[in-house]
């Protein structure tokens, strides 16, 4: 799941979709306006993020809505901690050796 949530995010417009999203629910229409892409090409990023579970959708008669799921983003921010965690602590350990050289 975490594969296709970062392909999901890797691309600016996905990303601002979601950043739309998490303000308020949207229908399609509403998600489209403000790019200069066709309705269809919305609807293949829409996919993309439903299908890595970043959004959902709910039909009522003709109207699809979207809405933001915050839930997949918990296991990228749990992986960016790790990776944080991890060159803090090389970046604490070259830090000392290079305090360390500049005493001998």
């Amino acid at each position: 799941m975490l594969d296709s949530t970062l392909y999901a995010l890797s691309d600016s417009t996905r990303r601002s979709i979601l950043l739309s999203l998490a303000e308020k629910e949207q229908t399609v229409n509403e998600i489209a306006k403000p790019y200069e892409m066709s309705l269809a090409a919305v609807s293949k990023h829409l996919k993309v993020l439903e299908k890595a579970n970043l959004i959902t959708k709910t039909k009522e008669g003709r109207t699809i809505t979207c809405k933001m799921n915050y839930g997949p983003l918990t296991e990228v921010e749990a992986l960016i901690n790790e990776y944080k965690h991890f060159w803090e602590s090389r970046l604490t350990e070259l830090q000392q050796f290079i305090e360390q050289s500049k005493k001998d």
